[in-house]
C-alpha cells in the first residue's frame, strides 16, 4: 500500500486568522538586498563573482510561541502540574521537555464541525463520536478535533469560529490515557468572547481557561492551529508533531503530519 503524508501544518505568515498579539512580523531580504552583509561575512566578494549577481535570500521573524501550528505545553497552562497524580503536584515541564515517544503515536479524529461557535465540548459528545466512529481509544493515542473552524482558515472571524473542550471532556481523555491532543481552531477552549460572556452572566471562574487549566491535575500537550483534518479518516493513521526546543517555553512552533499507510 503506497504511503499517504497529509500536512496538518498551517503556513507561517501575517494574516489575519488571529489576535495581532499572535501574528508574525516576517521581513523577506532578497538575493539583491543582502550584498551588505553577504559582503562583510565575505569581504572581497562582489556581486560580479556571483552567478547572476546574486546573493543569498534570508528571512527575519518576530512571532509568539504561540503563532501558527504550535504545541502548549504544561508550563503555559499552570506552574505546576499532576496534581491528580502526586501528591502536591509537581513542577510543569517546558515544550523542551516533551517526551518524544508521545509525538508519534497512532491517531483519532473527532469530527466536531456540527458544534456551534462557543459551544463546550463534553464527556458524553467524545464517548457519542467514539461510538460512532468504532474506536477504542487507547492510552497515548493522539486525539485531533475537526471543528467548524477548520473550514474558517484565514478568515477574519477564524478564531472565533469554532466550539472548544471544557475541563470535564479534556480531563476525560487525559484520565484514558491520551498526552497530546490537538485541533484546528485558534485554541483548545472555547473562544474568549464565548467565556466571558458565562463569565459575566454566572460570576463562575471554574468556566475561564477550563479546557487548558484541566493540565494542571494531568499534565498534557495540546496542538492548535492544525489544518486539513477533513482529509483524515477517522482512525487508522499515525501523527508526528515534534515541537521546536524552546528552554523551559510555554510553546514550540510544530510540523504536524499524518501518514496513513
Amino acid at each position: 500500500m503506497v504511503r499517504r503524508i497529509i500536512d496538518l501544518s498551517v503556513t507561517l505568515e501575517d494574516k489575519p486568522t488571529s489576535p495581532a498579539h499572535h501574528r508574525p512580523r516576517i521581513d523577506y531580504v532578497n538575493h539583491d538586498e543582502s550584498w551588505e552583509l553577504f559582503g562583510k561575512l565575505l569581504p572581497g566578494v562582489t556581486p560580479d563573482d556571483m552567478p547572476e549577481g546574486k546573493a543569498w535570500a534570508v528571512e527575519k521573524i518576530s512571532l509568539s510561541t504561540h503563532a501558527g501550528t504550535h504545541m502548549d505545553a504544561p508550563w503555559h497552562y499552570h506552574p505546576t502540574t499532576n496534581h491528580a497524580l502526586v501528591e502536591g503536584g509537581e513542577p510543569a515541564p517546558g515544550i523542551d521537555q516533551a517526551p518524544l515517544d508521545w509525538c508519534m503515536r497512532p491517531g483519532v479524529k473527532l469530527d466536531f464541525r456540527h458544534f456551534e461557535a462557543g459551544y463546550v465540548v463534553t464527556p458524553q459528545d467524545i464517548e457519542a463520536e467514539l461510538a460512532r466512529i468504532g474506536h477504542a481509544l487507547q492510552p497515548l493515542d493522539i486525539v485531533v478535533a475537526n471543528t467548524r473552524a477548520g473550514a474558517r482558515q484565514g478568515c477574519e472571524d477564524y478564531w472565533e469560529s469554532a466550539c472548544g473542550f471544557g475541563r470535564a471532556a479534556t480531563l476525560w481523555l487525559l484520565e484514558r490515557g491520551v498526552r497530546v491532543v490537538g485541533t484546528d481552531s485558534y485554541s483548545w477552549d472555547a473562544a474568549f468572547k464565548f467565556v466571558i460572556d458565562r463569565f459575566n452572566a454566572t460570576r463562575d471562574p471554574s468556566i475561564v481557561w477550563e479546557g487548558h487549566k484541566a493540565g494542571r491535575d494531568i499534565g498534557y500537550y495540546q496542538m492548535e492551529k492544525l489544518t486539513n483534518l477533513d482529509l483524515l479518516p477517522s482512525h487508522g493513521f499515525t501523527v508526528c508533531c515534534f515541537p521546536i526546543k524552546i528552554a523551559h517555553a510555554s510553546a514550540g512552533w510544530c510540523r504536524a503530519v499524518a501518514i496513513i499507510k
